[in-house]
């Protein structure tokens, strides 16, 4: 078992994950520590009819277990429809992580997310800025409307090609 308890680490799917299916990827075969990636599909975020991400430079996380987070650019993100929220949380491999409210409604709370100081080897993600992929948002990858990690802690952006059981889906197990 790794550190923390975790036993998965992308090298063996785990009997209780789904098989992937002809062009579809199981998240268990991520690796863990996580992997940063270039995305190819074009990324775009729009909140009734702000746009506040349009990017075809993003960079995709991946690691054992959860869909991808995808990462858009500083120069992509459209800054004065977010307000810098007071929240931060760490993360073991990224470090510190501010978070991002809409302006025009702060009563949402946090949308999106940033590591200012990403640390090594994550540093590509210094800047840049995640989204979460629920209400009010609206979130493309590609061609396909997205759909958001379960829970509400987690920001990977579920596609079709994807098969999980993907961490944080209310189901106790043993992971």
């Amino acid at each position: 078992m790794s550190a923390g308890g975790w036993a998965f680490d992308g090298r063996k799917r785990p009997a209780f994950a789904h098989t992937p299916g002809p062009g579809q990827r199981s998240v268990w075969d991520f690796p863990r520590p996580p992997a940063l990636v270039p995305e190819m599909r074009r990324g775009r975020v729009t909140v009734q009819d702000t746009v506040l991400a349009d990017s075809n430079a993003l960079l995709a996380l991946c690691e054992t277990a959860s869909p991808p987070t995808y990462y858009f650019p500083s120069e992509a993100i459209a800054w004065g429809a977010l307000v810098l929220l007071t929240h931060q949380s760490v993360c073991e491999w990224k470090g510190l992580a501010r978070y991002f409210g809409l302006a025009a409604w702060p009563e949402v709370g946090a949308v999106a997310w940033t590591y200012e100081q990403a640390a090594a080897p994550y540093d590509a993600l210094r800047g840049a800025v995640a989204f979460y992929a629920r209400d009010p948002l609206h979130c493309v990858l590609g061609e396909e409307v997205v759909r958001p990690q379960p829970g509400s802690y987690y920001g990977g952006w579920v596609t079709a090609e994807l098969v999980g059981p993907f961490k944080d889906d209310g189901v106790r197990r043993q992971w």
